[in-house]
């Protein structure tokens, strides 16, 4: 099992667009390999800066672009 596990929510750093203005987004995790250091997820929100992403967008994003980690209690 990886460092991120499913359901966690992680808040990742995407690169600066065509204006130079970086963005965050919150990515539901699906799992996370640490040898790779990468993790596996969904945006979890529509990005506003970043034409290029979309809500839902399936991504991998090494662990040097994560900014911040919600994991929340299953009911």
């Amino acid at each position: 099992m990886g460092k991120y596990q499913k359901g966690d929510h992680v808040k990742i750093e995407v690169e600066a667009g065509e204006f130079g203005v970086g963005e965050w987004l919150w990515l539901f995790v699906d799992h996370s390999d640490d040898e790779q250091r990468l993790v596996f997820g969904r945006l979890d929100n529509a990005p506003v800066s970043s034409e290029n992403l979309k809500l839902g967008q399936q991504l991998a994003v090494g662990y040097d672009k994560i900014r911040d980690h919600r994991r929340f209690a299953s009911k």
